[in-house]
């Protein structure tokens, strides 16, 4: 059976795919190749959709609350400092939707918003990974995870609909057979 850290972490791996597009896509920008604005708009609904609002709906609405009931400081603490960097992740993401207008792309606009995304987020799924997730491990009952879990699954179900996440899977892939390979 899957647990809730595991969830959390094949999540993790897909969004580092989506990463490794995001920067070929703006290492293509500097060259001047710009990438079709469909696919950009397309990666952006897919990060604002996939990592934002359902996997750190998941984080932000069970996990850190749950955390934070097991002993884990919000303020001046790990929980706080997600937090903060999922609030400065989506400000890069708004970033890099203004620069697209009238299916013209900023070029300067979107490269420096995606460098600095993908570094936050690299550097954030890190720091999850190494030291937010292990926590679960120690600090969560198996029933609490169990019921984490769940959560992450109806969260999945009402947040972003029956089905939509494995057309977001769907997208990732098609993206990445373009931009990847």
């Amino acid at each position: 059976m899957k647990t809730a850290k595991e969830d959390l972490i094949h999540e993790h791996q897909v969004i580092q795919i989506a990463l490794n597009i995001l920067k070929n896509i703006g290492e293509r920008s500097q060259k001047d190749e710009i990438a079709n604005y469909r696919d950009i708009k397309d990666l952006l609904g897919f990060l604002t959709e996939f990592a934002d609002k359902c996997h750190h709906g998941k984080e932000e609405g069970f996990l850190f609350p749950a955390l934070e009931k097991a002993g884990i400081r919000n303020e001046g603490g790990p929980i706080g400092v997600m937090l903060s960097e999922h609030t400065q992740g989506r400000n890069f993401i708004k970033q890099m939707q203004n620069s697209i207008e009238d299916e013209k792309v900023n070029k300067n606009m979107f490269i420096g918003a995606s460098i600095n995304y993908i570094s936050l987020l690299r550097a954030h799924i890190q720091k999850e990974n190494t030291v937010l997730f292990p926590l679960i491990d120690t600090r969560l009952s198996g029933s609490e995870q169990q019921e984490l879990y769940e959560n992450f699954e109806n969260h999945e179900e009402s947040v972003i609909g029956e089905g939509r996440h494995e057309e977001l899977h769907i997208l990732l892939e098609e993206l990445a057979a373009k931009y990847l390979n």
